[in-house]
């Protein structure tokens, strides 16, 4: 065999490997596992964190998400926004699908807004009446929307508060400063006595958010870079900043811990390299 085709069977098979690759992360999730002990918290307790859906479908009617989030056993799942995919005429019924599979399922919701729920909701000339409809559809039984608003957790002494992050923190070109104040202003003063989970969408804000004190940060937005280099991590942002520094993982500043997800589904960008999708089993614990 000349070299010409060794050169074209080796490029061949690099595109094969690329092209599965592709389409396999692009298709399929892993299950990732945190544990947070805290003494201002009150036994132990499992949550399932989704964040980044954006309509995406994992089996018939979300058959397999759910099959991995009945197997965790959760008390609850917090969704950290962008369920949806905020684009005039875009079918939410996947969205609303998933929401009203956790509640047929008894499980309590505690849902903050994401980018794109936050577009469709300000956003009234170009998406009209998108928001109200999508509101309506998730008001089922233990679904709590955390818009700006707190939910105390007694069994727990957790406090779950979810901050509506505003669109100039969403700029895709700059990064405009943002203080621990901002999230006081929006949620509310700290119980120092309970232990805060903060549903904050975009985790470029770490500072502000260990300004405002909370124990535990559950972020998303940044789909892990879209595509995952050894070494280098997450490859681009949202805001098409490159080899973003909150891609996806633990992270920790000042007493306060963040988990980033690298989310479950696509937009814009409708792929995903070494980067397969992520949905969280978060133990919260005594001590």
């Amino acid at each position: 065999m000349n070299t010409f085709w060794v050169i074209c069977s080796l490029i061949g098979l690099i595109l094969l490997i690329c092209i599965w690759i592709i389409y396999s992360d692009s298709n399929r999730f892993v299950v990732r596992y945190y544990e947070i002990c805290n003494q201002k918290v009150k036994g132990n307790h499992r949550y399932v964190f989704v964040s980044d859906l954006h309509n995406k479908t994992y089996g018939g009617d979300h058959a397999k998400l759910m099959y991995f989030i009945r197997r965790s056993r959760p008390e609850a799942v917090l969704i950290g926004g962008d369920l949806l995919i905020a684009k005039p005429g875009e079918d939410f019924s996947s969205a609303v699908d998933f929401v009203r599979r956790l509640s047929e399922k008894g499980y309590p919701v505690y849902y903050a807004n994401g980018n794109h729920e936050y577009r469709i909701r300000i956003y009234k000339e170009t998406y009209h009446t998108m928001f109200e409809e999508y509101e309506r559809a998730i008001a089922l039984p233990g679904v709590v929307r955390l818009v700006d608003g707190n939910v105390y957790l007694d069994d727990a002494n957790i406090v779950i508060s979810g901050l509506e992050i505003e669109r100039e923190y969403y700029r895709r070109f700059g990064k405009p400063e943002m203080a621990g104040k901002y999230v006081t202003a929006h949620v509310g003063g700290r119980r120092e006595d309970a232990f805060t989970i903060l549903l904050a969408h975009n985790p470029e804000y770490m500072d502000a958010y260990a300004e405002y004190g909370a124990e535990l940060v559950l972020a998303g937005h940044m789909h892990g870079g879209v595509a995952s280099l050894p070494l280098l991590g997450g490859v681009i942002s949202p805001s098409f900043r490159l080899f973003p520094k909150y891609d996806g993982g633990l992270f920790q500043k000042d007493g306060t811990q963040m988990i980033v997800s690298r989310g479950l589904g696509m937009h814009t960008i409708p792929l995903r390299f070494l980067n397969p999708g992520e949905l969280i089993v978060l133990d919260v614990k005594e001590g």
